[in-house]
């Protein structure tokens, strides 16, 4: 009975130390994939800007006409803010796209329209003019719109059977036009963008409403993390673990060898004073007892 209690005592002890030991190492694993995540995370976010940012362009008349008869006077124009939380919305040295999306009614002025020019400038905080460093494009860029040619008998056919949408208001007579306005637009670092004034050169236009997008052309390592972000996300979380493991394998080894090393120490310098003050009361004794001898 007293070997059988034994055994199980120990075999008890053995699983408590063995359960111990799989709970330090499984938490050390978690914290060290916890933060390896983090970092992983931290880097993704400060280094990959927005792939596309879209804001609506509102047109307004200017004021300062020439002929005090006329209402509308000038080219409708519209100021774009290219801010977004007080951050800029364009990152330095990533090329964008930008274009101009504008939804146009299929109305005889338009048709009779045809082509039309618009125009866009990208100004600075202090109200300098910004042009793109990258390939030198100029302050100002002139793009020309039109739209899609249809013919009367399309026309009318689609009237007729999408006639039932057009009267309850769920279908229009409508085309969706883009415009292209910067092909790979950079901004600058040192006089950043902050508005766009975009300008459409008729004052016969006709428009429904208007967008602007910003996509970016992504290039490298940021082309690898945004078109392939589970195969990123694994790579570069499983560097941060492996190098955070090297880290945590080097610094137990080197306090293991600090602890090692303390008791060699203490056999190699002697023993300690304490005991070298006993030998010379035992000598001092001996030597006393010696004389009384003699």
């Amino acid at each position: 009975m007293l070997r059988i209690q034994m055994a199980v005592s120990v075999a008890i002890s053995q699983a408590r130390q063995r359960i111990l030991q799989g709970f330090v190492v499984f938490s050390v694993t978690f914290l060290l994939l916890w933060i390896a995540a983090f970092l992983y995370g931290s880097f993704y976010f400060s280094y990959m800007p927005k792939a596309t940012y879209s804001t609506p362009v509102h047109y307004y008349y200017r004021t300062n006409c020439e002929s005090p008869g006329s209402v509308m006077c000038t080219y409708p124009v519209a100021n774009v803010s290219l801010m977004n939380n007080k951050k800029h919305v364009l990152t330095f040295g990533q090329a964008y796209r930008l274009s101009l999306q504008l939804e146009m009614p299929e109305s005889p002025t338009n048709q009779e329209l045809g082509m039309f020019m618009v125009r866009a400038t990208c100004f600075s905080q202090d109200g300098a003019q910004v042009a793109s460093s990258a390939r030198a494009v100029s302050f100002s860029v002139l793009f020309f719109g039109m739209l899609r040619y249809r013919s009367d008998l399309v026309r009318n056919l689609e009237t007729v059977l999408l006639l039932p949408a057009f009267l309850t208001g769920t279908a229009e007579q409508k085309q969706v036009l883009e415009v292209e306005l910067f092909s790979e637009y950079t901004d600058d670092p040192y006089s950043p963008s902050d508005t766009a004034i975009i300008e459409i050169l008729s004052n016969k236009v006709q428009i429904y409403s208007s967008q602007l997008f910003i996509h970016a052309h992504f290039s490298g390592l940021r082309y690898l993390l945004f078109n392939f972000p589970l195969i990123s996300a694994v790579v570069g979380v499983s560097s941060n673990f492996f190098f955070l493991s090297v880290l945590f394998v080097f610094s137990y080894l080197r306090q293991m060898l600090k602890l090692r090393q303390k008791p060699e120490e203490l056999t190699v310098n002697g023993p300690p004073p304490a005991r070298e003050g006993a030998q010379r009361e035992e000598c001092d004794g001996g030597s006393t007892e010696q004389f009384g001898r003699v």
